[in-house]
């Protein structure tokens, strides 16, 4: 994760079933939708994405949470697991503009390099929502999040979402979760 001197807000979250999951990602969507979503969309110059690092261990539920974000925002289709593609791309439409979210899997990566050798880096210099699964194997090349969010499975079954905002915007978009 990056530097926690530049953490600007910290919330823990326990979600103790997939409901709770979904209802967290409901919310999520809303505050991600005044926070960052309507404002940049009627900013017609807006042309940086939104990141967020969605960190943890295999089957921590971190494509679950994907899942329920996309869907709150409006998507209406599969939303699959980019393990093997690395990326999968949607398109959601806000104030009559179009909003490309990128959903990465990074965990095959073996080397950082990988990461910039598959050319992702364009994605990040648009109005775009990125969220990251397994940012770490891209090391440093990411950059600071707006989000991370850090899955932890609990043994009672559910999980523990901590979530850091390093940016302003992320930080406004954590407060309204």
């Amino acid at each position: 994760m990056s530097d926690v001197s530049k953490v600007l807000s910290q919330r823990l979250f326990t979600l103790p079933n997939e409901e709770a999951t979904e209802k967290f990602g409901a919310h999520f969507a809303r505050a991600l939708r005044a926070s960052y979503i309507d404002h940049a969309a009627s900013n017609d110059s807006a042309s940086t994405s939104f990141q967020i690092h969605l960190i943890g261990e295999l089957g921590a539920g971190k494509t679950a949470l994907t899942r329920a974000t996309l869907r709150a925002l409006g998507h209406t289709g599969r939303v699959r697991s980019p393990t093997y593609t690395l990326v999968e791309p949607y398109t959601l439409v806000s104030n009559g503009r179009a909003l490309n979210v990128y959903h990465f899997d990074l965990y095959r990566f073996t080397d950082p390099a990988e990461w910039a050798d598959a050319g992702f880096r364009e994605y990040f210099n648009e109005y775009a929502l990125c969220l990251i699964e397994w940012p770490q194997q891209a090391g440093a090349l990411l950059g600071t999040p707006d989000l991370a969010f850090t899955l932890e499975v609990i043994p009672e079954g559910g999980r523990y979402l901590t979530a850091h905002a390093f940016s302003e915007i992320g930080k406004e978009c954590l407060n309204q979760c």
